[in-house]
């Protein structure tokens, strides 16, 4: 069984219970401010959400397995990307953002990040993670390692979208180029 590094958190409470507080209020802006939280200058000012955010890859390593949506909410589909990771690569942070969630699920850690414009990243099939719910992170902060595997997906609200959408403003008209 994985390790993780961080303490264990008290049980939740039932999911009925969370699910009706949840329902019961609009979502709070996210606002990162890590001077807030005893860190300095360099990470920036505030930013709330719906603020462009710039994002970067998870890992070094080639998708295997690209986004492929279900013809319905429970059906079969990729809801992000596989990448090829070899086990203990360093899974980093797509962009700056609060951690809502780190923890194990179905045998392996995930974390959650929920960024200034309303994304949301997940990280899943790591073998251990760096970051507690409630930590600010920025773009490049290692969050876990990778298992055996490693996918990444992207929420909006509660629908996962293509990964593709958060790197098409890096995408530029296509060229070929001499290889030397």
């Amino acid at each position: 069984m994985p390790t993780a590094a961080f303490a264990a958190a008290p049980d939740p409470p039932p999911a009925t219970a969370v699910t009706a507080r949840v329902a019961a209020r609009p979502a709070p802006p996210i606002l990162e401010s890590v001077a807030a939280r005893g860190g300095g200058a360099e990470h920036g000012p505030v930013r709330q959400v719906g603020e462009p955010t710039a994002y970067g890859p998870p890992v070094d390593a080639p998708v295997v397995d690209g986004y492929r949506p279900p013809s319905s909410p429970y059906g079969a589909g990729n809801r992000g990307w596989e990448y090829d990771t070899a086990p203990g690569a360093v899974v980093r942070a797509a962009g700056a953002g609060a951690v809502t969630f780190a923890g194990p699920v179905g045998g392996s850690f995930a974390v959650t990040v929920r960024h200034p414009d309303g994304r949301r990243t997940s990280y899943s099939y790591l073998t251990s993670v760096t970051v507690r719910a409630g930590d600010l992170v920025t773009r490049g902060d290692p969050v876990g390692l990778a298992g055996d595997r490693f996918h990444f997906g992207v929420r909006l609200g509660d629908t996962y979208v293509d990964p593709a959408t958060l790197y098409r403003a890096l995408r530029g008209r296509p060229r070929l180029v001499p290889i030397r």
